[in-house]
C-alpha cells in the first residue's frame, strides 16, 4: 500500500499509466466487453466497477487539453445511459471543468480500443460502462 494512492491502482496500473504519453488513449471497460481480443496491454479489475476505475484513474492522469473532446463513449441505442451521468461528474471533478464525451458507434469505440495503449477490464455489470481517455500534460 501507498499513501495517497487509491489502493485500485495496481502496480501493474500505475506502470501503464506513468509510460502513457501525451495523447494516448487509456480504456475502462465493462465486464461484457472482448477486452482480452482487443487489447495491447490488458489489466484487469474483476471485482471492481467502472465508475469506481475511472474516479481512481482520474485521480493521477491529466486529461488531454488540446482537443475539444479528451473522452469517448459508446453511442448507446436506447438514449444516454444513466452511468453517463456519473461520468461526466468525474470528470468535470478531476479537472476542474466541464469535460464533453463524444459518443461514438460501438464498433468505431472497438477500432479505438485495438489502437489504445492500454484497457482496463473491470467487473463493471451496468452495460455501457466503457470510456476513452486521452492523456494530456502536465504543466510546469
Amino acid at each position: 500500500m501507498l499513501k495517497h494512492i487509491n489502493p485500485l491502482l495496481t502496480g501493474e496500473l500505475l506502470a501503464i499509466l506513468a509510460d502513457m504519453g501525451h495523447g494516448d488513449e487509456l480504456v475502462i471497460v465493462d465486464a461484457n466487453f472482448p477486452a482480452d481480443a482487443l487489447a495491447q496491454r490488458l489489466v484487469q479489475l474483476p471485482g471492481i466497477t467502472a465508475t469506481a476505475t475511472l474516479e481512481a484513474v482520474l485521480d493521477l492522469l491529466p486529461l488531454d487539453d488540446f482537443v475539444d473532446t479528451p473522452t469517448a463513449a459508446m453511442d448507446a441505442p436506447d438514449g444516454r445511459p444513466a452511468m453517463y451521468t456519473e461520468f461526466d461528474r468525474m470528470l468535470a471533478d478531476a479537472e476542474g471543468r466541464e469535460i464533453p464525451i463524444e459518443l461514438i458507434d460501438r464498433f468505431d469505440f472497438y477500432d479505438r480500443t485495438k489502437q489504445a495503449y492500454a484497457v482496463v477490464a473491470t467487473g463493471e455489470r451496468r452495460l455501457y460502462g466503457n470510456i476513452i481517455l486521452k492523456k494530456g500534460v502536465l504543466r510546469a
